[in-house]
């Protein structure tokens, strides 16, 4: 039988600064739902194999079930022979009676005990016929689901890079991995050094991540701010290069909501400052490819939470 571990998830967002956690939890059940699904799969297997297993024992009861059937049928001639010498040896021999008695109830109680097992074993039969049937159409709609939200994010992607076109090779890449569609821009498409406000090019970008956005509601999206590991010696408003990698990312988001399209409950932001490096930060280069903003979109789990629920 086949069992999936119930991973259920639903990412809720409000506008403004949060930890990335939830979207980490997101991204690590989507990992396991892959995993489940792999094993389920096995399992699948395993089932069917025992079925055909059970469906061949099933043909040696029926065909012993048969050759029962005919000892019955002769055990049941043997009765009418034995009754008729119980009445020609009443008068001469009781205990001759009696084992005659004996021997015919002994047989026709194995019989009766033979029937009653083949019944309860077809029964059983039935029964894991019924179980598999259930958890191979719930399997079959778990797999459709996850292919639905495959094709989505090819769908996306491929919006994502008509619509960024002329943005590449200048900072801006899009890429699909790990069931997720990654758009990462780097600050000097974005920003001027130590600001947190989009720049003219940068908002035309940001303008086109919405549009498709908006087409797309069934996505979640995650705004991560990144920076490389220079000090910040900036605004006295701002505590360090954490806090400036949040700035960057609300600053993103809220550009976002300004097409009324982007549904905010969607929307995820967080700050990530200095700790999660593409490269080392060991030559100015590197350094700039890690300064830079990431928006991670992934399809809404809810659906496959509910078929993990039911599978369990």
């Amino acid at each position: 039988m086949k069992k999936i571990v119930l991973l259920y998830f639903t990412t809720v967002s409000l506008v403004g600064c949060v930890s990335s956690k939830m979207f980490n939890e997101i991204e690590s059940s989507y990992a396991q739902l892959k995993v489940d699904h792999s094993f389920l799969e096995k399992e699948n297997s395993s089932l069917l194999v025992r079925y055909d297993s059970l469906r061949y024992h099933y043909g040696d009861l029926m065909k012993q079930f048969e050759k029962i059937e005919l000892e019955l049928d002769t055990s049941k001639k043997s009765y009418e022979t034995l009754e008729a010498s119980y009445k020609a040896l009443e008068q001469n021999s009781n205990a001759a009676l009696q084992e005659s008695i004996d021997q015919n109830r002994s047989l026709l109680d194995e019989i009766q005990i033979k029937e009653s097992e083949l019944l309860d074993e077809r029964a059983d039969l039935d029964s894991l016929q019924n179980e598999l049937a259930v958890r191979i159409a719930r399997v079959d709609e778990l797999e459709r689901v996850i292919a639905n939200k495959e094709a989505l994010l090819s769908k996306l992607k491929s919006s994502l890079s008509k619509a960024l076109l002329s943005f590449y090779g200048k900072g801006l890449t899009v890429e699909q991995r790990n069931g997720k569609v990654y758009v990462s821009m780097e600050n000097k498409l974005l920003f001027k050094s130590g600001s947190w406000t989009p720049g003219t090019e940068g908002k035309k970008a940001i303008n086109q991540l919405a549009m498709v956005l908006s087409q797309n509601k069934e996505i979640a999206v995650l705004i991560e701010g990144h920076t490389d590991d220079e000090p910040y010696i900036g605004d006295s408003k701002l505590s360090g290069n954490w806090d400036l990698s949040v700035k960057r990312a609300t600053a993103i988001v809220n550009l976002l909501l300004k097409n009324k399209g982007v549904l905010p409950e969607n929307i995820t932001a967080a700050g990530k400052g200095k700790f999660s490096p593409l490269v080392p930060n060991n030559s100015a280069t590197n350094k700039s490819k890690n300064r830079r903003i990431e928006v991670v979109l992934a399809p809404k789990l809810d659906e496959i939470g509910r078929l993990l629920q039911d599978l369990d």
